[in-house]
């Protein structure tokens, strides 16, 4: 294991590869990287998860499309997990994956190309400690881009997850959420890497809620961008596994990018982390140790609490 100490490259605007599965909330994330300046989005990838790895890349496309960011290129990765049988959330994310937002053949596809070899690729020719990997969807592309070429962990400043519960339980069985449970392989090769973690589990993301109100604001700005993000949210807030409409969907996916924006929006603490692969009962469990040992490295940030008044003041501001 590589230690968790990479010697940061201090650059403006953040250059930034964003790996997710699009997926509502996957969508509303995208719309606010491709709106902040802040980011040097060097490309999207995409993975199977939410839906298959095919609508995933499109969605990514339309998102794209919708926010005006055509010149990012989005790069199709990995169709199942890397152990274990596919696990879809449509049930979560309509059958396209964009809940009820309009789909559309967007007017530039997914690159040729596979995302794996893009992210070895890119991280290759980067300076250590030079690009933040943002991953939202299940780990499989990464995971399998640091298994062929590990050396490239040098490029990487911080891996930024959506992802894991520990105090909230899981959200696909009792102890999993779904992105760690979709591959928990890919997501223990990720976390065992050396690579600097920082982790937004359902323990923060379920603080910040998509309200009627917040949704009503959104789509008062009228922007395209606004009004496709109100739609996602909207969709999301109506389904009733998400609880009681006043109280609004969870806003996970959005999360990590608004943290790179709005850094103060959001605390954390210090732990150690491990991943559940043996036991079918509580696979994908994410073990979030906070008690420092000998021998025990902190290599990772686990969110614990999140301004959700700020995150959504950031997307109005963006998406206007």
């Amino acid at each position: 294991m590589r230690a968790a100490t990479n010697s940061i490259v201090t650059s403006s605007p953040r250059k930034l590869i964003f790996d997710c599965d699009p997926g509502v909330d996957d969508a509303v994330a995208l719309l606010l990287a491709f709106s902040s300046p802040e980011l040097d989005l060097l490309g999207v990838t995409t993975v199977a998860g939410n839906v298959s790895a095919a609508l995933t890349a499109r969605n990514a496309c339309i998102v794209r499309e919708i926010a005006g960011a055509t010149g990012v290129p989005v790069i199709a990765g990995c169709t199942k997990p890397l152990v274990r049988e596919p696990v879809e959330a449509g049930h979560f994310h309509g059958v396209s994956g964009l809940g009820s937002l309009p789909v559309f053949t967007p007017q530039r596809g997914a690159e040729i190309g596979h995302a794996v070899e893009f992210l070895i690729e890119t991280l290759r020719e980067a300076a250590p400690g030079e690009i933040t990997l943002v991953v939202t969807g299940p780990m499989t592309n990464v995971a399998a881009a640091l298994q062929s070429q590990p050396g490239i962990a040098v490029a990487i400043r911080e891996i930024v997850v959506m992802g894991g519960a520990r105090s909230e339980g899981g959200n696909i069985t009792a102890s999993a959420e779904y992105n760690i449970y979709a591959d928990p392989h890919a997501a223990k090769v990720v976390v065992e890497s050396g690579c600097p973690l920082v982790m937004f589990g359902l323990d923060v993301t379920h603080q910040v809620r998509a309200t009627p109100a917040r949704i009503a604001a959104l789509r008062a700005l009228g922007s395209s961008r606004a009004l496709a993000a109100a739609q996602l949210l909207q969709f999301s807030t109506d389904l009733p596994e998400n609880g009681p409409r006043e109280q609004g969907a969870p806003l996970h996916d959005p999360c990590p990018i608004a943290w790179l924006l709005a850094p103060e929006a959001f605390e954390f603490r210090a732990c150690h982390i491990d991943i559940e692969t043996q036991s079918k009962l509580t696979l994908g469990h994410t073990a979030v140790e906070f008690r420092p040992q000998p021998g025990r490295v902190m290599h990772a940030r686990w969110g614990v609490r999140a301004d959700a008044a700020r995150v959504f003041a950031l997307l109005e501001e963006r998406l206007r």
